[in-house]
């Protein structure tokens, strides 16, 4: 059972200034296309997130749902449009300043280190939101009670993703299902208040997927972070999202619950090419 670990150490970088105004969405996404060449990948795409809530984004293949997912992790640049997060907009934002005002992201292809520790991973993430700086932390001048704190907070994460009996263990010869875990606990180290998950479901049973699912509510109910998924497994969207958003083509089809989209005709005919039965 995973253990009940209240967020803890959830501190923004260093210069981070930016604050969510009560009521407003946590991130809107507004009229955002990008085109590569001829090619129209995403198209007037609007949708917003409310904090502490889940959402799904769905569609079939080649619909534009990772390139939107580039977008908001900064990988790609939107021809049109802007994306904001707390009220200001992260479109001026290089991607490697994602984690510090506060979003953090899995991708569908697991990427560790694979020759460190578990342990060692999840520090990583908890380094990308250092308040001690390069040079302090070169010179090791001020540090020591930064990295009791990364330490604590990474076998914290460690505790809650159920992942202690391999936090010593090097993450490269770990079973896929615990190396999706490992990357979700590093995600989770940078404090993020929006977890992009890419995929959380792909290569895992029906049992990891049940398991999953537990692990998605978790981590917004007990680490207080709001969280978007891009995920095939519909299952898995409809039983966790408070809101599904459905894109195809690069268009938005349909957004609202999870049973107002299952009933969506156009979200129907975009997977099984028929009409909805009502």
């Amino acid at each position: 059972m995973v253990a009940s670990v209240h967020s803890s150490g959830r501190g923004r970088a260093v210069g981070s200034t930016l604050a969510n105004v009560p009521g407003s969405p946590l991130l809107s996404v507004r009229n955002v296309t990008v085109r590569f060449g001829g090619i129209v990948a995403l198209n007037g795409v609007s949708f917003d997130i409310a904090e502490g809530t889940i959402v799904g984004l769905i569609g079939p293949n080649g619909a534009g749902k990772t390139t939107l997912f580039n977008c908001l992790s900064r990988l790609y640049q939107p021809t049109e449009g802007d994306i904001k997060f707390q009220g200001r907009s992260i479109l001026n934002a290089p991607s490697h300043a994602i984690a510090g005002i506060g979003m953090g992201r899995t991708f569908q292809n697991v990427a560790l280190f694979d020759r460190m520790s578990v342990l060692d991973n999840v520090k990583v993430g908890c380094h990308s939101v250092s308040g001690a700086g390069f040079v302090r932390s070169a010179l090791g001048i001020g540090t020591r009670a930064e990295e009791a704190r990364i330490e604590a907070r990474a076998r914290e994460l460690i505790a809650f993703m159920d992942l202690l009996p391999f936090q010593s263990m090097p993450a490269g010869p770990l079973p896929f299902p615990i190396r999706k875990r490992v990357e979700l606990a590093r995600a989770l180290a940078s404090g993020p208040q929006l977890l992009l998950l890419d995929e959380p479901a792909a290569g895992l049973n029906h049992s990891e997927v049940d398991t999953l699912k537990g692990q998605i509510k978790r981590v917004r109910d007990l680490q207080n972070v709001t969280v978007l998924l891009v995920e095939h497994h519909m299952s898995l969207v409809m039983s966790v999202s408070d809101k599904v958003v459905a894109i195809d083509f690069g268009k938005k089809l349909a957004e609202g619950t999870p049973a107002e989209v299952q009933r969506n005709p156009d979200v129907v005919r975009a997977y099984l090419g028929t009409e909805a039965h009502t």
